[in-house]
C-alpha cells in the first residue's frame, strides 16, 4: 500500500467529508507513517497544530483506525490524566499520561523524576495529543519534553507524533510551547515535518463555542498586542451565554443534577478567585458543609508518586488529576499541620480505589500548591523527626528517611469545582463557565485573548460567561 492509498483510507474513516486542507494534511500524515524510520533523510517528528474546529480531532481518530487497521502499533499519550481521558475516546481505545508512560514507579529512595523506563517498543508511531502543555522543566528538575524524546527514540524504528495548538497557553513560566516550536525540536538532532490546519470544518462553523474560539485565534494570529477586547458573539446562540452572579448557583445546581458533578467546571484567573467559588459552590449550590464530603472533587496540585501502589492505569497521581472522596478514614494533626486518610476512586474509572493520605491545608490555600511556610515547616519537622532517623544520622540518611513518611509525601489537593485555566487545559467539560467578573485595564491584551480562547475551548456543549464586561460581548 502506498501513502496516498492509505491517506484514501484514512479519509473514508472520517465523520465528514474532507475539506481540501483535510486531505493535505492527510496525505502528509500518511507519508511520514509509512516512510522508512531507519533512513537518514526520515522525518523523525512531526507536530500537528490544529485550531479548535479545525478537525484535528476527528483527523486524529481516522488516523489511529487506520494505523490498527494496517497493522502498524500506536501509542496514545497525553500530558495530564483528563487530557488522555479525551484523547482515548475520540481515538477509541486506551491512552496513557506521558509520565505513566516513560517512568517507572520509583523505588524507597529513589528520585522519581529520574527513573526512566527502557522503551520496548518496535516499528511504533507514538501519538502525543495537547503537546502545547508539555514543558522543557519543572519544580523537580524533569525536562519531559527532553524524556519523551529520548524515551521514543530509545526504541527501534519509533517516530512521535505532536497534536497541539498553539493558540493556547504555553506551559506556566514560558512564553512559547516548546513541543511545538520546531527550532527547539531540531536542537534533539531530529528532522522535523510541520503542519497547520486553520480551516474551521462546515459543521464545526455552525458551533457559537467554536465560532468566538475562531474570531479569538484569528486576532492571535495578527501579532497585535494592543489592550482590545475581541468581542464574543453571544446573541442568537443556542450554546453561548452570560449569567449574572445571581443565576449562577441555581444553573449549576440545575447542570449538577443533570450531567453530573463531573461534567461541568467554573474556569477563573487566579488561584485567590478559585479557593471563593470552590468555597461557595460547596457551601450554597451542593450544601456541604463539612470540610470534606463523601461524593466532594479534588484536584491533584502536585504530581504524586506514593501512594498507587502500582495500581494498572494509575501508576501515580498526576498534576491536574481529578479523583472522588470515597470516605473519610480518619484525620490527625502531626508536626502541627492537619492531615486526613482518604479513600479515593476516579470519577470515571468504578475499577480503581486507593487511600491515600492528604495535607489538609492545601484544600483553601491561595497558593497553587502548599503554601510556603508550611512546606518549610513540614520539611524541618520530618527531617528531623527522632522516629524517622538517628539524630546522628547523615544528611543523605535523613533525605532518605523523609521519602518514606507519608506526611511528607501526603496528597497536595484542591477542591475541583472551579479552576485554574492552566489547571483545566488538557480537559474537556460539557459545560464551563468562564469568569469574566473583572478585567483589569492592564490585562487586557494579547494574553488575556490567549488565555480566553484556551479557556472557551474547553467547552464541548455549552459556554456560560460570568458577569463580562459589556465591551466583551455582542
Amino acid at each position: 500500500m502506498t501513502a496516498r492509498d492509505f491517506a484514501v483510507d484514512m479519509l473514508a474513516r472520517l465523520p465528514f467529508t474532507p475539506n481540501d486542507q483535510q486531505m493535505q494534511v492527510a496525505l502528509a500524515l500518511a507519508r511520514f507513517c509509512f516512510q522508512d524510520p531507519s533512513a537518514v533523510s526520515a522525518d523523525r517528528v512531526f507536530i500537528l497544530n490544529g485550531y479548535a474546529g479545525t478537525g484535528k480531532t476527528s483527523l486524529t481518530g481516522a488516523l489511529v483506525r487506520a494505523l490498527a487497521a494496517h497493522h502498524i502499533e500506536t501509542v496514545l499519550l497525553a500530558p495530564t490524566g483528563r487530557a488522555a481521558k479525551v484523547l482515548g475516546a475520540y481515538a477509541g481505545r486506551p491512552a496513557s499520561t506521558i509520565h505513566r508512560r516513560i517512568y517507572r514507579h520509583a523505588l524507597p529512595g529513589e528520585n522519581a523524576a529520574t527513573t526512566p523506563r527502557e522503551n520496548t517498543a518496535r516499528d511504533t508511531v507514538f501519538i502525543v495529543d495537547e503537546a502545547s502543555m508539555i514543558g522543557a522543566g519543572d519544580e523537580n528538575g524533569r525536562n519531559l519534553l527532553r524524556d519523551l524524546i529520548f524515551y521514543v527514540y530509545s526504541g527501534v524504528n519509533c517516530r512521535l507524533l505532536l497534536l497541539g495548538d498553539t493558540a493556547q497557553l504555553p506551559p506556566v513560566g514560558q512564553v512559547i510551547s516548546p513541543a511545538m516550536d520546531p527550532e527547539e525540536l531540531r536542537g534533539y538532532g531530529l528532522k522535523v515535518t510541520r503542519a497547520t490546519i486553520t480551516d474551521v470544518a462546515r459543521q464545526s462553523a455552525l458551533s457559537g463555542i467554536l465560532s468566538n474560539a475562531t474570531r479569538l485565534r484569528q486576532a492571535l494570529a495578527t501579532g497585535d498586542d494592543s489592550p482590545t477586547l475581541v468581542p464574543l458573539a453571544v446573541s442568537g446562540l443556542s450554546d453561548v451565554d452570560v449569567v449574572t452572579g445571581e443565576d449562577l448557583p441555581d444553573l449549576l445546581d440545575t447542570l449538577y443534577r443533570r450531567d453530573g458533578l463531573d461534567n461541568t467546571i467554573v474556569i477563573t484567573r487566579s488561584n485567590r478567585s478559585a479557593v471563593d467559588f470552590n468555597r461557595g459552590i460547596r457551601s450554597v449550590v451542593l450544601g456541604y458543609e463539612e470540610e470534606l464530603v463523601k461524593g466532594d472533587l479534588l484536584i491533584a496540585a502536585k504530581n504524586n508518586y506514593n501512594w498507587t501502589g502500582g495500581i494498572r492505569g494509575l501508576e501515580f497521581i498526576a498534576n491536574g488529576e481529578i479523583l472522588q472522596m470515597q470516605r473519610l478514614v480518619g484525620e490527625e494533626i502531626k508536626y502541627g499541620m492537619r492531615f486526613a486518610d482518604i479513600a479515593f476512586g476516579l470519577p470515571d474509572r468504578e475499577d480503581i480505589s486507593f487511600t491515600a493520605k492528604v495535607a489538609l491545608g492545601c484544600l483553601s490555600s491561595q497558593s497553587v500548591a502548599m503554601d510556603r511556610p508550611d512546606l518549610e515547616r513540614l520539611y524541618t519537622s520530618v527531617y528531623n523527626d527522632p522516629d524517622l532517623c538517628d539524630p546522628l544520622a547523615t544528611h543523605q540518611e535523613r533525605i532518605r528517611a523523609m521519602q518514606k513518611s507519608p506526611y511528607w509525601n501526603a496528597l497536595q489537593m484542591k477542591y475541583a469545582y472551579a479552576v485554574t485555566c492552566h489547571k483545566a487545559q488538557g480537559g474537556q467539560w460539557r459545560n464551563v463557565f468562564i469568569d469574566l467578573s473583572y478585567i483589569p485595564p492592564e490585562l487586557v491584551g494579547r494574553e488575556f485573548n490567549r488565555w480566553l480562547y484556551t479557556a472557551v475551548t474547553r467547552a464541548i456543549a455549552h459556554l456560560y460567561l460570568i458577569n463580562p464586561p459589556e465591551q466583551l460581548i455582542r
